[in-house]
């Protein structure tokens, strides 16, 4: 537990039979859940996996992308009664000693979702490739604009934490499920009226870095999901003012 709240990891994992082992090892043991969402890998990820009482392997028969992943976990932290549940990247790309810093809000109760800001941190501009930086430029200014949140940066940073009160708010069903669920997550998050915060967290490139996001996802559909969540955040807002 951290500050009398239950913490579950949920880790997203597609082909990281290579990392997995590490990723898990390295989770603090104030953790009392870690749920592995095996996305369909072609590899021995699920067996990959250590095994202890805290640890979970939880296997999709047919590949539903991180989204999807993520939605899984967020699903079985609330069967275990998590108070918050933390997203960590199945390849180590996520230190986990900021994970603290993420928690910290939500124990104050300062906030209901916490993200990483890698652009916080001063190791950015040396570690981020290049290419990397200006695309999440673009990308983070572009989702001020459809989330709502205009405070927010490093929208497509995947390391965060959310309370279950937020879970609760919204539908983990209509959530897009692929490339650009961040950028969707913050509009509805924004439309439920979540408080949401960036904390500073470490960027981490390894040696063999790669990444699923290229020259054609920024182009489709991450486009297209930042028009579909601005018009799904745009249209709710107009419900509720016809409401009253």
């Amino acid at each position: 537990m951290y500050r009398q709240l239950r913490i579950c990891v949920v880790i997203p994992a597609f082909n990281e039979s290579a990392k997995i082992a590490a990723t898990v090892s390295t989770v603090p043991e104030f953790v009392d859940h870690i749920i592995v969402v095996d996305d369909a890998s072609t590899d021995d990820t699920a067996l990959a996996t250590p095994r202890s009482p805290r640890v979970e392997v939880v296997r999709h028969g047919e590949n539903r992308g991180v989204g999807g992943a993520i939605a899984t976990g967020y699903r079985r932290a609330l069967e275990l009664e998590a108070d918050v549940a933390v997203v960590m990247a199945g390849d180590g790309q996520m230190d986990p000693e900021d994970l603290p810093a993420l928690l910290e809000p939500i124990a104050a109760g300062t906030a209901d979702y916490v993200k990483g800001n890698r652009f916080k941190h001063p190791d950015i501009w040396s570690t981020m490739p290049k290419s990397r930086i200006v695309g999440n430029i673009v990308l983070s200014a572009a989702t001020r604009v459809t989330s709502g949140y205009t405070h927010v940066f490093d929208s497509q940073c995947g390391y965060t934490a959310i309370h279950r009160r937020a879970l609760a708010a919204i539908d983990l069903d209509v959530l897009w499920t692929r490339y650009g669920y961040p950028n969707d997550l913050l509009s509805r998050l924004f439309v439920a009226g979540v408080r949401v915060v960036d904390v500073p967290v470490r960027p981490i490139y390894g040696e063999h870095w790669r990444s699923g996001i290229n020259f054609g996802t920024a182009f489709h559909p991450i486009p297209w999901v930042l028009l579909r969540s601005w018009g799904t955040r745009l249209a709710a807002q107009a419900r509720k003012r016809a409401r009253g």
